[in-house]
């Protein structure tokens, strides 16, 4: 409660008041002694608390001190604990005494009137509004932080509505409203002092368009609810009800924290003096509440997954390779012929089936011949103490799907967010160059939502680098601090071209799975070794060519290739470990080749086995068609080795015609919508 003081004073004795407005109200006792007075005494009626503040101490009222030096300046602090039922209801009454006389030499009386008028949030972050002796005016992270929190209503609850709730200036239905956070108004005291003064609700300048307040009167009808405040709307006069001593305001997020937005709004409620003449109201009391707006946060593959996004085409219609790359015949290797995606449909289908998760199939119409749903949206989610609901993260690249988030995945309780590229989108701007890491902790310092990885062309002199504007939005999250790679190595340029998380039952609870050259190497070697040099890829599939383990090694123009994509990846391994706190028994090396010229960037010589879907313990991984030995795919047995150990079922999906001689493999062409964090992320310490 934030209780206010108005003093009404005789005439010949006016006493000088500071405007009020806090728990304790100071008086200064000697501005208002009649002359020749050396000390006073202070008495205070039931309602009233007083202290004496003298020479730095203060004394609680009444003391066996009966009369208080009126040198060096002392003060007199006066609080209500109860807002009054008249005005002037309480009063204290201060006598004044010469040196050595028992008679007063002079009287005043303070009239009080308290009213309480304060604004309330869920400061502590229980999910409900109530009142707290926390600093509502400031907002502090972790575990013994507070400060309210408020959603971004980016989501669409009227499925008759064009946008998204948050793009008009109306409540349309009452799951709209529990998307907004509560504000709390409450007022109480003689009418007549509310009669007199005005209340202002109201918003600064600069976070006026950061939010939207509605406000539906003593009604619950949706009709009654209107937009009072934000946008064009700084303020907003609140009339108390007779009966009614709490008005409640629902607020919504307009926008995401970002790089000229830190998250944090303010508002304010202003009890206001109507003067007698002249047209200015002054300032009695203002109290205020400050929100954060929930970041948007990003899903690990160690999360449990919750659907299963994959598109279905149709050949004979123009099939675009990933990300804007051309086909891999460019490499002169094979010419690319590519077959419907029936069979990898199906293929996720069942692995999905095997994981307990749903499956979304994206048909050709809405696709429009665009299969690689990885690289269009990344899936999050928002969260607040009193709601959580998933929000679709849309890419700048705007290729066939880029109509898919807006049409069949904004809806109700699931947000939509988008950036856009103005310097023109490149492939790295695609989400298959958007990953997260599971929780870490580095030197001390926890990450307990993971750290999200982006490629970029560093250390490269130039070269591409995501869209600005999507950097800027990742970083102001602050929860998953990114971290850049170096990606532009690739043609395709996308992380998940050579890395990869597992959930793992020992150590830090996962794996981090690196694409390797030298572990294929070394595997194809040892076969050679054990006399299966003439063992050939590629075996079962028409219009390939199929070297053998003999003629890969013999290719020395294709070793120093996978030489230096090994040195891109060793660089990465170094930022992995120092930006993730991994040491080697954390990382699992995956035997890969890669092919290509330093111009035109890498891509996998066979399907690229770390692009893979993790649906918990359940992967679904692109089926490389390695040399049989012994009757087994020795790259496929080798997987085997490195992750059935921990607990995991290796699925082998053949995705080469459908999507790997597009440049792109089973991860690039599935996404996954996957459960929230037992964390909440205002427990975070950035």
């Amino acid at each position: 409660a934030s209780p206010l003081h108005f003093p009404q004073l005789p005439a010949e004795f006016p006493l000088s008041l500071p405007i009020p407005g806090a728990e304790l109200c100071p008086l200064a006792v000697p501005s208002s002694a009649p002359p020749g007075a050396a000390s006073f005494h202070a008495q205070g009626t039931p309602g009233v608390q007083l202290w004496v503040l003298s020479q730095a101490r203060s004394v609680k009222l009444p003391s066996s001190v009966g009369r208080w030096p009126l040198g060096p300046g002392p003060e007199l602090l006066l609080a209500m604990d109860a807002p009054s039922k008249d005005v002037g209801d309480e009063k204290v009454r201060i006598s004044y005494f010469r040196e050595a006389s028992g008679v007063p030499v002079g009287r005043a009386v303070l009239y009080l009137t308290c009213v309480e008028v304060s604004l309330d949030a869920d400061i502590n972050r229980s999910g409900a509004v109530s009142r707290t002796l926390l600093d509502k005016a400031s907002w502090t992270w972790g575990p013994d932080g507070h400060g309210a929190v408020l959603l971004v209503n980016c989501d669409r609850d009227d499925p008759d509505a064009e946008g998204l709730d948050n793009e008009d200036s109306a409540v349309r239905s009452y799951n709209d409203l529990k998307d907004m956070s509560q504000l709390v108004l409450r007022t109480r005291g003689p009418r007549a002092i509310f009669a007199g003064h005005r209340l202002l609700l109201h918003v600064d300048f600069g976070d006026a368009g950061k939010i939207r307040v509605f406000y539906g009167g003593s009604g619950e009808e949706l009709e009654k609810f209107k937009h009072v405040l934000g946008g064009s709307k700084l303020a907003y006069t609140v009339r108390p009800g007779r009966h009614c001593h709490e008005s409640v305001f629902y607020v919504e997020g307009l926008a995401f924290p970002d790089v000229a937005f830190p998250g944090l709004v303010s508002l304010h409620v202003t009890l206001l003096e109507s003067p007698e003449k002249g047209p200015l109201e002054s300032p009695i009391f203002t109290d205020s509440v400050v929100f954060r707006v929930a970041p948007w946060i990003m899903t690990p593959n160690t999360q449990q997954p919750l659907e299963v996004f994959v598109c279905r085409w149709v050949p004979g219609a123009p099939s675009l390779p990933a990300a804007g790359s051309a086909p891999k015949s460019r490499f002169s290797r094979f010419s690319p012929s590519v077959d419907d995606n029936e069979g990898f449909v199906a293929a996720v289908g069942a692995l999905a089936e095997r994981a307990q998760c749903p499956l979304t199939v994206c048909p050709a119409p809405q696709n429009r011949q665009d299969r690689w749903i990885q690289d269009e949206v990344e899936f999050g989610y928002v969260q607040a103490p009193h709601k959580t609901f998933p929000v679709v993260f849309d890419s700048p690249r705007d290729r066939g799907l880029k109509d898919f988030p807006v049409r069949s995945i904004l809806g109700p309780d699931f947000g939509y967010v988008a950036r856009q590229a103005p310097e023109g989108a490149s492939s790295l701007d695609s989400f298959g160059n958007l990953e997260v890491s599971p929780p870490v902790t580095v030197q001390g310092k926890e990450y307990p939502l993971g750290r999200i990885l982006i490629g970029s062309s560093f250390p490269r002199v130039g070269g591409r680098r995501m869209a600005k504007a999507v950097r800027d939005f990742l970083v102001a999250q602050k929860v998953q601090a990114p971290v850049e790679l170096f990606s532009d190595w690739l043609h395709v340029g996308h992380v998940d071209e050579f890395l990869s998380f597992v959930p793992a039952p020992d150590r830090k609870g996962f794996r981090l799975l690196l694409a390797s050259p030298s572990a294929c190497y070394q595997l194809l070697r040892e076969k050679q070794e054990e006399g299966y040099g003439e063992a050939a890829m590629f075996q079962g599939l028409d219009r390939v060519p199929k070297p053998t383990i003999n003629e890969i090694l013999a290719n020395e123009e294709l070793r120093k290739f996978n030489d230096y994509a090994q040195s891109c990846i060793s660089w990465n391994r170094d930022i992995l470990k120092r930006s993730l706190g991994l040491a080697e028994p954390d990382i699992l090396d995956i035997p890969q080749l890669f092919q290509g010229d330093a111009a035109a960037g890498a891509v996998a010589f066979f399907p690229d086995m770390v692009n893979m879907l993790v649906l918990g313990r359940h992967l679904g991984i692109p089926k490389p068609f390695g040399p049989v030995v012994g009757g087994r795919c020795c790259l496929e047995q080798r997987v085997r080795e490195l992750l059935e150990p921990l607990g995991l079922s290796c699925t082998f999906i053949d995705d080469f015609f459908s999507y790997h001689v597009l440049s792109g493999d089973v991860h690039c062409g599935t996404n996954v919508r996957r459960k929230p964090f037992a964390f909440k992320w205002w427990d975070v310490v950035p």
